[in-house]
C-alpha cells in the first residue's frame, strides 16, 4: 500500500476500529490535519501513533489527511481539526490567524533544506537552475516552501521567467516529485530535503533513481499550529505529549520511524527566512 491510499484510508476510516481509545464526550476529541509532510506507508503507523499521544493526553486523538496545505488550512479555520501540519510558508502568509504548536526536530534541529533533484544517468545536463530554460519543472505544493517558493526565488535569481521553461507542475507531494523525475515526466523537482532524505533511509525506488543537484540554506522545519484563539481543553496536553515523545521507548520508535528526533515548541523568528523569501515574489500571499 503507498503513502497516499495509506493516507485516504486512515482519514476515512473511524478511530474505534483503529483501536483509539474512545473519549467520555466529542468536545474533547483532538484531531489532527496533516498532508504528505509525514511518509507514513501503513495504516498501521498512523493507528499506533494515534494510540500513542490518546493514552497521553487522555482522549481520543485522531488524524485527518488531505493531499494539499489549502485544504488542511480550510479543515482548520472551520473547526473540523483542531491541529494542523503544514509548512513554514502557509504558516507565516496566514500568521495573523495561526498560532505555533510545534516544530519538528530533524537531525536535532528544527531545520531542513529543499532540493532540486534530477534523474540519476539523465542524458539532459542539470547541474543548476540555470540548466532549466527549456526544461520541465515539477514542484510539490503551491503552498509549499521547498517545493515552490524557494523553486521561484532562484529562478529569479538566475533571470529565468516561467516562460522560459518547457513546461511546469504540481505533483501534489514530495514523494510525488521524486516519483515524476524518476519517471522522467519532468527534467528536474523542487522537494524538501527532509522528505528525500527519509525516502532514501527507507530504501524508496523514486531516491534510488535521483539524485541531488543544489541543497538550499536552512529553513524553519515545516510546523505544527492551530487556530488563534483555539481553546480546546486538551490542546495542552497534546503539545506536551509532543515535546516529551523522546523521553519513552515508544515515542522514540515513532519519531525514528519519520525519521525525527524530536520536538520544539519553536519560534515565530524560525520562520523569518521564509518571510524574508515570500516577500521577494510576486504574489506569494505574504505581506510585510
Amino acid at each position: 500500500m503507498d503513502r497516499r491510499n495509506c493516507m485516504q484510508l486512515m482519514a476515512g476510516a473511524g478511530c474505534g476500529a483503529l483501536g483509539f481509545p474512545v473519549c467520555a464526550g466529542s468536545s474533547e476529541r483532538l484531531r489532527i490535519g496533516l498532508t504528505a509532510v509525514i511518509l507514513a506507508d501503513q495504516v498501521a503507523f498512523l493507528s499506533r501513533c494515534g494510540r500513542y499521544l490518546s493514552e497521553r493526553v487522555g482522549c481520543e486523538v485522531s488524524f485527518v489527511a488531505r493531499e494539499s496545505y489549502q485544504s488542511i488550512l480550510e479543515l482548520l479555520a472551520s473547526d473540523q481539526i483542531d491541529v494542523a501540519w503544514i509548512c513554514g510558508y502557509p504558516y507565516v502568509r496566514d500568521e495573523a490567524n495561526l498560532s505555533l504548536f510545534a516544530v519538528p526536530l530533524y537531525q536535532d534541529k528544527p531545520e531542513y533544506q529543499s532540493y532540486l533533484i534530477r534523474a540519476k544517468a539523465s542524458k539532459v545536463p542539470i547541474k543548476g537552475w540555470t540548466d532549466l530554460r527549456g526544461r520541465v519543472l515539477v514542484y510539490s505544493d503551491p503552498l509549499s516552501n521547498s517545493g515552490w517558493l524557494v523553486a521561484q526565488a532562484q529562478l529569479a535569481k538566475v533571470h529565468l521567467r516561467p516562460r522560459d521553461l518547457k513546461r511546469t507542475f504540481f505533483a501534489h507531494g514530495h514523494r510525488n516529485v521524486a516519483e515524476a523525475v524518476a519517471a522522467r515526466l519532468a527534467d528536474a523537482g523542487a522537494i524538501d530535503g527532509y522528505v528525500w532524505e527519509t525516502m532514501r533511509l527507507q530504501g524508496m525506488a523514486a531516491v534510488a533513481q535521483t539524485e541531488v543537484v543544489w541543497k538550499s540554506d536552512f529553513y524553519g522545519f515545516p510546523p505544527l499550529v492551530t487556530k488563534k484563539g483555539s481553546n480546546h481543553p486538551k490542546v495542552p496536553g497534546l503539545q506536551a505529549a509532543l515535546l516529551t515523545m523522546h523521553q519513552d521507548e515508544v515515542g522514540r520508535e515513532l519519531l525514528q520511524a519519520l525519521n525525527l528526533t524530536g520536538f520544539t515548541k519553536g519560534a515565530p523568528a524560525l520562520f523569518d527566512s521564509i518571510r524574508r523569501q515570500a516577500l521577494t515574489i510576486p504574489g506569494s500571499g505574504v505581506v510585510s
